[in-house]
Order: structure tokens, then sequence, then C-alpha cells
């Protein structure tokens, strides 16, 4: 199937099941730190500054170098910056859906999981593609 699109479709869907690799990966690790900490340790948003803090840098690294490769820019001191206000959305948004699902709404700590693996994934890579990586 892949084979019979053009070959600039066929480079966005091998480049968007890259960046699903890498953000499913992405997003074990980020679960995998926030959920523990934000049930035994501390406050969930709390949590969710050392989970998202690991899994950006992380996926810097992983996007930069494979799920956008060849596709745009080239890494340097402006693409940083823009994947580091990308992510800062992405932290926005996982730390408003932890304070919105834990203390308003008294929910339990992974409650905010589900719209942090449902909404900021594909949020970020819109951004990462039109924006970061263009």
């Amino acid at each position: 199937m892949l084979s019979t699109l053009p070959p600039q479709h066929r480079e966005t869907v091998s480049q968007i099941v890259r960046f699903g690799m890498v953000g499913l990966a992405l997003t074990v690790l980020y679960s995998v730190i926030y959920w523990p900490l934000a049930t035994y340790v501390m406050w969930p948003v709390f949590a969710v500054v050392i989970a998202f803090g690991v899994a950006v840098t992380v996926g810097f690294f992983l996007h930069s170098r494979w799920s956008f490769k060849g596709h745009g820019k080239v890494e340097d001191r402006r693409t940083k910056l823009q994947f580091l206000g990308v992510q800062t959305f992405g932290f926005v948004l996982n730390a408003t859906f932890t304070w919105v699902c834990t203390d308003v709404l008294g929910g339990p700590t992974w409650w905010p999981l589900v719209p942090a693996v449902l909404v900021t994934p594909f949020a970020t890579y819109l951004l990462n593609r039109l924006w970061v990586f263009a």
C-alpha cells in the first residue's frame, strides 16, 4: 500500500510512523516516571515536571535524528529553541490535565495520563512537523 503513494506522501507516512514509535516509547517512559512519583512521592504536578523533563531530553535526540531525519532544517540553535517551545506547550498541556484531573476533579493520579496520551502527542507532532523541523 505504501508503495502506491507518491514519494512525498510516502515520506510523510513514514515520518508519522517513526514519530509514533518514538512517541509511544516516550509516553511509556513519561508514564513510568510520572505515575509512581505522583502516587507515592509528590504532588502530581511536580511529578509532571520530572517526567516531562526526562521525556523531552530523550525525545529531542530521537525526533531530530530519526523521526524528522531528512525533513527540513538541520539541527541548530533556532531548531533547539523552537523544539523547546513546542515541548513547553506540551508540558503546559500535561500540567493542566494533571491539575484539573487530580486537584479540581479529585481523580486518581492515572487520570491525567489519558489526555496526556491522546491529546499532547498529536499537538506536538503537528507543531514539530510544521514549525520546528519544517
